[in-house]
């Protein structure tokens, strides 16, 4: 198709972290991406018969402003208002909470707890979860890292308190912080949906068909259970 891939290559962004996640996808030795995002881009290619390249970026909003300029094609990511002024997004395949996972030697628990002046928030930046943090904190100022690995250090290095991400991504990193955990409730919950640039509504419309399939068939459902994530619901 033309306007979904007017290259002829079907130009797919992914997000990196050091932990997969429903969003975020991890690199082999060669450097090439493995996650839910890319199974479900690389069916969506077989699926239009179009060859598929993978740009992998260290957060969303690097993401999205790539998929506003037209240097991709299409890519998943969380959806909200400010994403929504920039791009067209189709059908959700998960839905996911936004939430903070809290040091130990913060002496943190609760989600009021975070809401303090001294309490030092990381999230990532241009991020729908930084930008949800920042509007529901009222005592404080989330710090914007480049990527995960940036915020990660930051928590390591004794430089933040709460980390800011989805409650689906923020188990994995629970070991690495003896002390820490993962606070009851969030802060938002938001559709993790396909996205193209605006303008193309024949693209918007074919991709968006083959979320609603993938959803149906069962294949959003093998490729969450594929990464482990046999808990993680399938959005409605």
């Amino acid at each position: 198709m033309k306007e979904l891939a007017p290259t002829g290559t079907l130009r797919f962004g992914v997000v990196f972290a050091p932990k997969i996640s429903a969003l975020f996808v991890i690199k082999d030795a060669q450097g090439n991406p493995h996650g839910i995002t890319v199974d479900l881009a690389n069916e969506l290619a077989q699926h239009l018969k179009l060859p598929i390249a993978f740009t992998v970026a260290p957060n969303t909003g690097l993401v999205t402003d790539m998929l506003a300029k037209g240097e991709i094609d299409a890519a998943f990511m969380p959806v909200d208002e400010e994403r929504k002024k920039r791009v067209d997004f189709g059908p959700a395949y998960c839905l996911v909470e936004s939430t903070y996972l809290v040091t130990g030697p913060s002496g943190l628990k609760t989600l009021a707890d975070v809401d303090q002046p001294y309490v030092r928030v990381v999230g990532i930046a241009n991020t729908t979860t930084i930008r949800a943090s920042g509007r529901t904190l009222r005592n404080t100022t989330p710090i914007a890292a480049t990527s995960i690995d940036d915020a990660v250090a930051m928590l390591h290095a004794g430089k933040a308190d709460a980390f800011a991400l989805g409650r689906d991504s923020l188990p994995a990193f629970v070991p690495d912080f003896p002390g820490s955990r993962i606070v009851d409730g969030g802060f938002q919950q938001t559709g993790i949906a396909i996205a193209v640039p605006k303008g193309r509504p024949a693209a918007l419309a074919a991709v968006s068909a083959f979320v609603n399939q993938a959803k149906a068939s069962g294949s959003v459902r093998r490729a969450l259970d594929k990464a482990g994530m046999k808990d993680e619901p399938v959005a409605p």
